[in-house]
């Protein structure tokens, strides 16, 4: 059996002419296949067919990056749809890793982001994956122009209507919708500001609700509702605690919801990676002693801090 063309690597094939890799796969048996196509079409990917047929087996392809992918395997004929759907998601996710292209997961929150001419920027934060591949999809879709998000957009993946909101430059899925009939944008609002107060107030933990909890009068007004719950009531809430924790800057607050009964720096630190720069290590430590001095937090020994109860 020839492997002219072939390049063995450790757990994949490439097909090599030249200096020019054209595709990779995981089995020999498919890569000796499209080798051979591919030197039946004269090496030419312009011209590459959706579908190829073996025996009665049907190869999805597509050209992504100018390398040739095989996208699945079928024993039906494939429909437009279907292969669609297919090269979306190979653009989305080339590598099939867990989350796809600009999602990372840090504790509970994932967060999109992007390189763009050498500074990262940062999306959103989210609770869900749902939400996040739902953003990340439609700024791949869009090139990664938040501008172009209306208050409702329609989830194709899910079947699902998202209400959208962007705030300073992040794109926030404020609630969802199983059908666009159903949508109340003002029960949606007063929802989602209750979260961001709640988990103000610490009556909840919304870690991608972090950078809202500042502005919450600036959302009402955005909004156009006040911020309700059918348990708690907001408005004028205070307690000698609360009225220290709700003037602590916004990084300060970070840090002191980061911190639980004992958290060791190094899980400080994860948890507030999203805001990591130059001087993150200091800034922490800082804002650390800052909070020992107002007796929100104390030293458990030397790396470990608690909140003081």
């Amino acid at each position: 059996m020839s492997r002219k063309y072939i390049r063995t690597n450790k757990n994949s094939y490439n097909i090599v002419k030249g200096s020019k890799i054209y595709a990779r796969f995981d089995n020999l048996e498919d890569t000796i296949f499209i080798r051979d196509f591919l030197v039946e079409n004269s090496w030419d990917l312009d011209n590459i067919p959706d579908f190829i047929k073996k025996d009665n087996t049907y190869f999805i392809l597509a050209v992504i990056d100018k390398k040739l992918h095989l996208l699945a395997k079928s024993d039906r004929k494939p429909v437009p749809s279907q292969i669609e759907r297919l090269t979306r998601n190979k653009i989305r996710n080339p590598n099939n890793s867990r989350y796809g292209l600009n999602i990372t997961r840090v504790f509970d929150t994932y967060v999109i982001k992007k390189q763009i001419a050498s500074d990262d920027y940062i999306f959103g934060y989210y609770d869900s994956l749902c939400d996040a591949q739902f953003v990340r999809n439609f700024l791949m879709d869009h090139s990664w122009n938040v501008s172009e998000f209306s208050e409702i957009e329609f989830d194709d993946e899910t079947g699902t209507y998202k209400v959208v909101s962007v705030i300073d430059d992040r794109v926030y899925v404020i609630d969802s919708y199983d059908s666009k009939e159903d949508i109340d944008l003002n029960a949606s609002y007063e929802k989602f500001l209750a979260k961001v107060s709640k988990h103000k107030f610490g009556l909840a933990s919304h870690p991608h609700l972090d950078m809202l909890k500042g502005i919450i009068p600036d959302l009402e007004r955005q909004f156009d509702v006040k911020t309700k719950d059918e348990v708690w009531f907001f408005e004028g809430a205070s307690s000698p605690l609360n009225d220290i924790i709700f003037n602590l800057t916004p990084f300060q607050q970070s840090v002191y919801d980061a911190i639980g009964s004992d958290t060791s720096l190094d899980e400080i630190k994860k948890s507030l990676i999203r805001y990591k720069s130059g001087n993150f290590d200091k800034k922490i430590l800082k804002n650390i002693d800052d909070l020992i001095e107002l007796d929100l937090i104390e030293k458990v020994n030397e790396n470990h801090y608690k909140k003081i109860d």
